[in-house]
């Protein structure tokens, strides 16, 4: 396509990101998995000047329940519709998830009342009966990563690192990888869309790395619920990282980046599980490929201590990546809680060691 086509085409691949004044939607499984990374987000919006509230009444949205068959949709809907209603009387309009399960649910929820209005009535009818709210349909609603995209120049403007390597002033290689539910489902309310979603690759590039492509990009993590909730399908899950993995390692890339929990998790873990039962390593020199969140990234490019961050959660260790961009870090204090109580150290994997 000319140059000239693919700037008439672009705008509509573009979503509304609102400038602020937001309410902000936690995740039920990131703060068990990584709790460090919401923090850091809250943390980022602070330094950004920007309005932002967490609300302690805020739940669950359901989503894992709904996907994996155990809450009907109606419940699901009334839950929401909730959400909708706490932000409505704190005088919010913008809501950010921070999960993309969330973020596909509350998107699938707002599609669904806009083609059949009836059950936004029903909704409706059931919140009042149960809690005696009213809400606002949001304004605007965006996914963390949408946000953290929208302010990417003004952090790497405040940023003390780059995504090079401070040895030799090379760009560090960084491959993405897209929760399905950010904008599979409804592109229009992804930036870039299914086809050329670049939430995570305009982050990669304004912060200095180099994206990588590779074949398997769009493959899904291999969380997809059913496909770990249920023990006996937990195998495809691990070979569906796996194919992931063996497509990106040709590239040598020195990080994943990734806006989706389960896929966080999933191919941090999955690499020391295949490790333990492989032998097998898929990063450079035979160490395995740091998995980092869009909060970590930019707190790293901000100067933020990794371990303030929790990146000491990670199951791959992060200190390669983190010796690449000069950040500086205390070894001792990784697995130091609260005015330096020792938490223990974990016990390591025979293949992870750093």
């Amino acid at each position: 396509m000319k140059k000239e086509g693919k700037r008439m085409v672009w705008p509509a691949y573009q979503k509304n990101i609102a400038d602020d004044h937001y309410y902000y939607s936690r995740s039920c499984i990131r703060q068990n998995f990584y709790p460090g990374t919401e923090h850091t987000f809250l943390r980022i919006l602070g330094q950004l000047n920007k309005d932002i509230c967490d609300d302690p009444r805020h739940t669950t949205c359901t989503g894992i329940g709904y996907h994996t068959d155990v809450v009907p949709f109606e419940t699901a809907m009334t839950v929401i519709a909730r959400h909708f209603a706490l932000m409505t009387g704190l005088g919010y309009e913008n809501m950010i998830t921070s999960c993309i399960t969330s973020f596909g649910l509350y998107s699938e929820v707002l599609e669904t009342w806009k083609e059949f209005p009836e059950s936004e009535e029903k909704t409706r009818e059931y919140l009042r009966k149960a809690t005696g709210r009213e809400f606002n349909i949001p304004k605007d609603l965006s996914h963390a990563s949408d946000i953290i995209y929208k302010f990417r120049k003004e952090i790497s403007a405040l940023g003390t690192h780059r995504l090079t390597d401070i040895h030799t002033g090379r760009k560090l290689r960084a491959v993405e990888h897209i929760g399905c539910h950010y904008s599979k489902m409804f592109p229009s309310r992804g930036v870039g869309g299914a086809e050329f979603p670049c939430v995570l690759s305009g982050l990669i590039e304004e912060f200095g790395g180099e994206v990588v492509d590779y074949p398997e990009r769009r493959l899904c993590c291999g969380f997809g619920f059913r496909q770990y909730f249920i023990k006996a399908n937990r195998g495809f899950s691990v070979a569906c990282s796996k194919k992931k993995f063996e497509s990106m390692a040709p590239y040598e890339p020195e990080l994943i980046l990734t806006n989706c929990p389960g896929c966080f998790y999933f191919l941090d873990r999955w690499q020391y599980v295949i490790s333990e039962m492989e032998g097998v390593l898929y990063g450079m020199r035979n160490q395995g490929i740091p998995v980092l969140t869009y909060e970590e990234l930019a707190g790293l490019v901000l100067g933020y201590d990794p371990w303030d961050m929790g990146m000491q959660m990670h199951q791959i260790p992060v200190e390669p990546l983190l010796d690449k961009m000069g950040i500086s870090y205390d070894p001792e204090a990784k697995y130091k809680g609260l005015k330096g109580l020792d938490l223990g150290v974990p016990l390591q994997p025979r293949q992870l060691a750093i």
